[in-house]
């Protein structure tokens, strides 16, 4: 006769508690009844790593309505499907990138090209251009047919709204501040000593009484409407083509510059940025915040949009297509979930900010998921096979194995060489200076940073 032990448990300890609560799990925390659990998990990171590579399709839709070029983007405040685009036709397209349909299309809104957008506290569009005019749109009528003209003396290059007064700054050869209810300007801000051409205006959003600007004498001045005057200016190596500021951190400001790199400044301490970005292979065209203030947008004249973590040097995300022209305009959505750009083929082309991110609808147990991949990623990304992958995009000119890289990025062809070749030329610079600094009395010929190269003067 054989005695069998029968195992019995409690059934309220395996069902759960109240209807709808998770099932109770029991699980033996003792870390040697489990000597694979490691290796486990970074099986599980790299899957998740391989994943998130697998689905990463970042392209959304091209929307398209312009004949020319998009020169100017802007998304609507408190909206997050409502886009305006002004190119060289003089046309005006409002868009709803959600349903990818027309709100408003103005075709013959100036004369020449559309140089600015913005939009007003009661969600009026201004614009202006090349025909010395600005003009006042109401989105809300559907009416072509302009509500206001403000006539100018010379052709606007930029226009930015104020957060709450209704008053907005133009950028021309000088700048100007407008009221909306008056058709000619109410004050003239410029610097003693400046003869450029303002290319770009735009407010502090935290501090609205501030004012930020960037000339085509490789200047970029800041200004206080209050006293009407400018109260601080830098010179730099080279010119800029945007300005944005950072709407989380209201001192730091962003530049995209002529020399294929990206600056962020903070206003306190102007004789050095506080970061270079480096990754564009040509003139950075564009350059735009997300509303969070963790990331930012760049578009480039070698054809490609680029997204930056803060205070990271090298470039998350690289998006380009075959048929996209050079990047002149970008910007984030109001979400901070998609990118919109806008090139000289005359298209709009939207983005995913997050290229392996799934559209529509994710349940609870799907979207814990994802985060627990997430997660995984997270923790094992220093690991060389899990980091390898993880990494959508390395510092371009930083990479060993170019040739692979390149065929397992994606990247286009005519970047890379670009790159190889920039690579090259900054190589030989930096042997030349070497040898220079070899052959020449000790302490005479110092090195210098990076950062502190990029400015020349400051003046205030």
């Amino acid at each position: 006769m054989v005695k069998i032990s029968v195992l019995q448990h409690a059934p309220s300890l395996h069902l759960p508690t109240r209807p709808g609560d998770p099932t109770p799990t029991s699980r033996n925390l003792d870390p040697l009844m489990h000597p694979f659990s490691r290796a486990r998990e970074r099986t599980r990171a790299l899957n998740a790593a391989k994943m998130e590579r697998m689905f990463a399709k970042p392209f959304v839709a091209s929307l398209e309505g312009h004949v020319d070029a998009v020169e100017v983007l802007m998304r609507k405040p408190g909206d997050l499907s409502t886009v305006a685009s002004g190119s060289w036709d003089g046309g005006i397209i409002i868009h709803n990138i959600s349903m990818r349909t027309h709100l408003l299309r103005l075709p013959q809104a100036h004369k020449g090209k559309v140089s600015g957008l913005c939009f007003t506290g009661d969600s009026k569009l201004l614009s202006c251009g090349v025909d010395r005019n600005i003009k006042m749109w109401d989105t809300e009528s559907g009416s072509d047919q302009s509500v206001m003209v403000f006539p100018g003396k010379s052709a606007f290059n930029s226009i930015d709204h104020h957060r709450s007064d209704p008053v907005f700054a133009t950028a021309s050869n000088l700048i100007q501040i407008w009221d909306e209810s008056k058709t000619s300007a109410i004050s003239n801000l410029t610097f003693p000593t400046s003869t450029e051409t303002i290319t770009s205006v735009r407010f502090n959003q935290s501090e609205p009484s501030v004012l930020a600007s960037i000339g085509s004498d490789r200047t970029f001045t800041l200004y206080d409407i209050r006293t009407g005057k400018a109260e601080r200016r830098v010179v730099m190596q080279f010119s800029s083509n945007a300005l944005s500021w950072c709407p989380t951190h209201p001192t730091t400001l962003l530049l995209a510059s002529e020399d294929h790199n990206l600056y962020t400044f903070d206003i306190r301490h102007l004789s050095t940025p506080t970061q270079i970005y480096k990754a564009h292979v040509a003139a950075v065209m564009s350059c735009e915040w997300a509303p969070t203030g963790l990331e930012f947008v760049s578009g480039g004249w070698d054809r490609t949009v680029r997204i930056w973590k803060k205070d990271k040097g090298s470039g998350e995300d690289v998006f380009h297509g075959k048929r996209m022209g050079r990047v002149s305009s970008t910007i984030f959505t109001n979400d901070a979930r998609f990118v919109v750009s806008g090139s000289d083929d005359g298209n709009l082309r939207v983005w995913k900010a997050n290229a392996s991110e799934k559209l529509g609808v994710v349940n609870a147990r799907e979207r814990a998921a994802i985060e627990y991949r997430g997660k995984l990623v997270e923790r094992w990304k220093m690991d060389k096979e899990v980091g390898k992958v993880a990494r959508w995009v390395f510092y371009l000119l930083d990479i060993q194995d170019s040739e692979s890289y390149r065929r397992t990025r994606h990247l286009p062809k005519p970047v890379y060489q670009a790159s190889k070749l920039k690579r090259t030329m900054l190589d030989a610079r930096r042997v030349k200076d070497e040898r220079r600094r070899k052959h020449t009395r000790e302490g005479e010929n110092k090195p210098k940073a990076e950062r502190r190269k990029a400015v020349i003067v400051e003046q205030s």
